[in-house]
């Protein structure tokens, strides 16, 4: 009885983790960051997410990320060592504050923000 207990238990939690998954295109990880990347460096390079988001901060305030014009990707406050990607050809950011995140466009580490500050931009992928 213990048994499937703890199998519905863990079931339940499978379930529930994957209704807020979104489409194959968008990539979403909750793995730490520390996690070392398994693809070889020509596959990693095709791979790459157009942007990348890493929470170092107990708490990062508000992150949205939206296709211009069309879907909310993102739009939440995240957690330390969260971290979400997405794939898309064009992205919209918004970082309620921008000293609490580590953010990789096509690759290449975004200069932090300052304590506090808000930032906007848009990340394009590499043609």
């Amino acid at each position: 009885m213990g048994a499937a207990v703890t199998l519905l238990v863990i079931g339940g939690r499978e379930v529930l983790g994957r209704l807020g998954e979104s489409e194959p295109a968008r990539e979403r990880t909750s793995a730490p960051a520390s996690e070392p990347a398994t693809a070889p460096a020509s596959e990693k390079s095709a791979q790459e997410p157009t942007v990348r988001i890493e929470c170092v901060a107990e708490t990062c305030p508000l992150v949205t990320v939206r296709v211009p014009g069309g879907d909310v990707l993102q739009h939440r406050d995240m957690s330390r060592g969260e971290e979400v990607s997405f794939h898309e050809p064009e992205l919209d950011v918004v970082l309620t504050d921008a000293s609490t995140v580590h953010v990789t466009e096509n690759g290449t580490l975004r200069e932090p923000g300052e304590e506090g500050a808000r930032e906007s931009f848009t990340v394009r992928a590499p043609d």
